[in-house]
């Protein structure tokens, strides 16, 4: 993992399915735990899913943080 790899959680978007459009970072962890149950999607995007999976499961997404606020993606409101 690389930090080029922790800014496009925040950058990339989900580019298919019911959360189309939304930056990974903010997809839901019932959503990426579902991944997680059902496998991840080959390339890049399964392996930017997997670790934002693994964050969250961890509870440490606040360490997106910084770099949010660097690309002006704030964290949704729930």
């Amino acid at each position: 993992m690389t930090p080029e790899t922790l800014e496009l959680l925040v950058t990339r978007e989900m580019p298919f399915g019911k959360y189309k459009g939304r930056i990974i970072a903010d997809l839901p962890g019932q959503y990426l735990n579902w991944f997680a149950r059902q496998g991840f999607p080959h390339g890049e995007l399964g392996g930017l899913l997997a670790l934002m999976q693994e964050i969250d499961h961890n509870g440490l997404s606040d360490l997106l943080d910084p770099l949010r606020a660097k690309h002006g993606k704030p964290k949704p409101r729930h």
